[in-house]
């Protein structure tokens, strides 16, 4: 089975973020939008095939999750994780990001703490002061070119007394897959300080060869306080559709999230979003195993080329999503500098590096979702820029 991530896709006048928002946050739209952490590649055409049947039918009432979605999600994890869910400890979503406000809702007290670790997805942030939570960075430390976690400070600031902890697995926006001995730390630390740990998984899925993700609910204990978020949306490049899951095995918490679901009415089904779920789960493994490979080859691409031409800009090597995190340092530019100097003088639109925290500052993250044509052309007007600025 072949499939083409080659083709060229017009996504410009399909109210795609991405792209149709280009004048508003870049100022302009002759920039190449290489930001929003979607992909210009078709959908598997299982999913686009059991959309169009849906829609075929002319009634698009209220709907129903029915068993059948959530065997799927079983299923794949099972398959693809090694991890065994049972399906009562599944609640359904709008997305990732509600999700993790109602969590903070449920779990933790206004004023009460919430760790992140920064630099990272910028909702985080802005879940839990939006809700009266008090935000704690454990910064990320950048050791020898690869992110680890500051375990001492992570417990310090978990003895704290902090509520939760939001773990990013595998991490956006430095590309880090947690290794078994980290995440044992994380619930040992957890667990002697009755932390509850909200782990957000959407990327699980986008993991490179050598890597394997590892679920922390899978190495949990019994009375271990994790619940996962995950979706397919990152997967198949579906997340437009907006569903996701929580996995929640203990009742009580189960109970405490029904409760802050039914507050905000999150329960809804929407008749596309589940049809696309289930196929992806479903059909689209030998999609995504060509995916996989094609990323791949993009981050190889990504990474010779700043080595070979752009030396200034190192790439931190990601272990998995398709978001890289490239360091800019060496440009010598302040953030709005370096902001500017890509939108400006290179064309390009990225995500600052400030954007995700303090520690992000001097960086810039780059989406590889594309096709290898537009990388190319990326990195060729990226190389002249920086040419241009070292000449003056």
């Amino acid at each position: 089975m072949s499939f083409n991530f080659d083709q060229e896709i017009c996504r410009e006048g399909t109210q795609s973020v991405k792209y149709d928002a280009r004048r508003a946050v870049f100022g302009g739209e002759d920039v190449m939008p290489l930001w929003v952490a979607d992909m210009d590649f078709a959908a598997p055409e299982a999913v686009t095939r059991a959309l169009v049947e849906r829609a075929q039918h002319p009634v698009y009432g209220y709907s129903l999750f029915p068993d059948s979605l959530y065997q799927s999600m079983i299923d794949w994890f099972a398959t693809r994780h090694d991890w065994h869910i049972e399906r009562d400890w599944i609640l359904m979503a709008p997305g990732v990001v509600p999700s993790i406000h109602a969590a903070i809702m449920a779990f933790a007290k206004p004023g009460e703490g919430i760790i992140v670790q920064s630099p990272v997805y910028p909702p985080f942030f802005s879940s839990v002061n939006k809700t009266g939570r008090r935000l704690i960075d454990n910064p990320l430390r950048l050791e020898n070119g690869r992110y680890r976690m500051d375990m001492e400070h992570l417990e310090q600031c978990a003895a704290a007394g902090a509520r939760m902890l939001i773990l990013c697995s595998p991490h956006n926006p430095v590309g880090r897959v947690w290794d078994e001995q980290e995440l044992r730390a994380v619930l040992a630390i957890a667990r002697r300080h009755e932390l509850m740990v909200l782990s957000d998984d959407i990327h699980c899925d986008l993991v490179f060869s050598g890597k394997r993700h590892l679920m922390l609910a899978n190495l949990a204990q019994a009375g271990d306080q994790v619940v996962t978020a995950v979706a397919p949306s990152k997967t198949f490049n579906v997340p437009g559709l907006g569903l996701s899951a929580l996995v929640v095995p203990d009742p009580e918490h189960r109970k405490a999230l029904k409760q802050v679901f039914e507050t905000l009415h999150m329960e809804q089904a929407n008749p596309f979003s589940l049809t696309a779920f289930e196929a992806a789960y479903r059909c689209g493994g030998p999609w995504l195993d060509a995916l996989l490979n094609y990323l791949q080859d993009n981050r190889r691409f990504v990474s010779e080329y700043l080595h070979e031409h752009i030396p200034r800009i190192s790439l931190i090597e990601p272990e998995g999503t398709y978001l890289l995190w490239l360091d800019c340092r060496g440009l010598g530019l302040n953030d709005a500098g370096l902001k500017a100097f890509f939108i400006k003088q290179a064309g390009l639109g990225l995500n600052p590096g400030i954007s995700f925290g303090e520690g992000g500052s001097g960086f810039m993250r780059l989406n590889i979702g594309t096709r290898r044509t537009n990388l190319q052309r990326a990195m060729d007007q990226l190389r002249l820029a920086v040419e241009t600025m070292s000449s003056k």
